[in-house]
């Protein structure tokens, strides 16, 4: 018998699991040694301009907004890959995705073959939650994996092997939860959880899997679906094919997942658990479509690109007491590598012997305490013809990037097409500063070229 949560009956959006309605208000939960429990939010396919909060106001997502409100907004914020499943074996294992032969979303064996990528993470990576239980958390995962499993890959690690205690996951990963698919693709009308409750039902998971363990710190990830395409905000919707990717239907699931996480943090404060709770909320990569840029806040790129509308992400944190609320920090270049170490080292979790993080220690940043980066940030992402790309050609960039300080390089592999930009200065990469800066081209390119050589060859990358 596997460990995936168990259900007892259909949890509808809006609801919590029993034992969550029957803790008593305002109570105080206080884990052993005090140690935070940790929730990461990592929303599917959010823009920086998705939120209220970090855009121009075309769209409102008050309970959001009050999380920012109560907490520390990082602008430069990093997700390691503009695409799913790189990004989240990024956050996972605390190194670039590279490193573990994954640098496309995960999908069949041939598919993943014609874009040099393993089948899915190692068993043997590093993870966060494996981490963090040997050092006395309970871990749950909740909502979309996407790091092995799905479509003919049948032989993936199980999500317990990467250190969860409990787990209740979509289609895209090794053991899917029944009532979640009904068929074989990521949604389904058939579907006992119903796309548009599906952010509620995590959220009860969640809220159920933290009662349960009040004795002790937890480590959940909370990683809805939402907001990826198809947009189906009711049972009207699911039928009307034509507007999954359509911009009302997006403002309403955006309203209803505004909603769920506003529901959440509700919860967090009568159940007592919230001064105690590290919440962070990001994602992982980032829009498709972004609706003429509105949901980059008009930077170049979107999902599948490395351009900054691509990679760079919403990011919020808060803990009450701890994090001074209503700070923002537009200086401080935090990247999802970064996070494994950083929440380890608040958490008082010791890192395995021999561990080397792509990142670094940022919890001081993450804490409030704006810092300066000591290494590089570096992604891939398109090395073939095989991945797929943004539309509009304007928005796909070259293969490689590298961000020194103010200094952002994009190139191809074989040197070609250089692009450097001053992203403090021009946000929008809108001037190539190449032809300027040979000896910084020379530098920063010798660096990432070096780390490119150091791939692992898989499939079609082996000839």
């Amino acid at each position: 018998m596997n460990n995936r949560t168990i259900l007892t009956g259909l949890l509808g959006a809006g609801t919590v699991a029993s034992a969550t309605a029957q803790a008593p208000a305002k109570t105080k939960a206080q884990t052993p040694q005090g140690r935070p429990n940790i929730v990461i939010i990592y929303t599917d396919d959010m823009g920086i301009g998705d939120l209220s909060c970090t855009s121009t106001g075309w769209i409102e997502t008050p309970a959001i907004d009050r999380l920012a409100s109560q907490g520390l907004v990082l602008n430069s914020y990093y997700t390691s890959a503009p695409v799913s499943s790189p990004s989240r074996v990024g956050l996972t294992t605390g190194m670039f995705p590279m490193e573990w032969g994954i640098n496309t979303y995960l999908q069949s064996r041939k598919g993943n073959a014609a874009c040099e990528q393993a089948d899915y993470l190692a068993a043997d990576a590093p993870s966060m939650a494996r981490i963090l239980r040997d050092a006395g958390y309970a871990t749950g995962h909740f909502g979309k994996w996407h790091m092995g499993g799905g479509r003919d890959v049948k032989d993936a690690p199980s999500i317990p092997s990467f250190g969860f205690d409990e787990y209740c996951s979509t289609w895209e990963s090794p053991d899917p939860a029944p009532e979640l698919t009904a068929t074989n693709w990521i949604w389904s009308d058939k579907d006992d959880v119903k796309r548009w409750n599906r952010t509620g039902y995590f959220v009860d998971k969640t809220l159920d899997f933290l009662v349960r363990h009040k004795d002790k710190p937890c480590f959940v990830n909370l990683w809805p679906d939402d907001m990826h395409t198809p947009w189906v905000p009711d049972e009207e919707s699911q039928h009307k094919q034509k507007d999954w990717n359509s911009q009302p239907n997006f403002s309403e699931v955006l309203a209803e997942y505004d909603r769920q996480i506003g529901r959440f943090l509700t919860q967090l404060d009568q159940l007592g658990l919230s001064d105690n709770t590290i919440v962070i909320f990001t994602s992982d990569n980032g829009p498709a479509p972004s609706f003429r840029q509105l949901r980059t806040n008009g930077m170049r790129g979107v999902k599948n690109s490395l351009y900054e509308g691509g990679i760079r992400m919403p990011f919020i944190i808060r803990w009450p007491g701890v994090i001074e609320a209503g700070k923002v920090d537009d200086t401080t270049v935090v990247c999802a590598v970064d996070l494994l170490p950083s929440l380890c080292k608040i958490a008082r979790a010791r890192l395995p012997k021999g561990y080397r993080s792509s990142g670094e220690d940022m919890s001081r940043a993450l804490l409030g305490k704006p810092s300066v980066r000591k290494g590089d940030l570096m992604w891939d992402f398109g090395r073939n013809e095989a991945f797929m790309f943004p539309r509009d050609r304007y928005h796909r960039s070259p293969s490689l990037a590298i961000r020194r300080g103010n200094w952002k390089l994009l190139l191809n592999p074989d040197g070609s097409n250089a692009q450097l930009y001053d992203i403090t200065a021009d946000i929008n990469e809108t001037k190539n500063l190449a032809e300027e800066n040979p000896a910084l081209i020379r530098d920063l390119s010798k660096t990432v070229l070096a780390w490119w050589e150091r791939r692992p060859r898989i499939g079609a990358g082996k000839q």
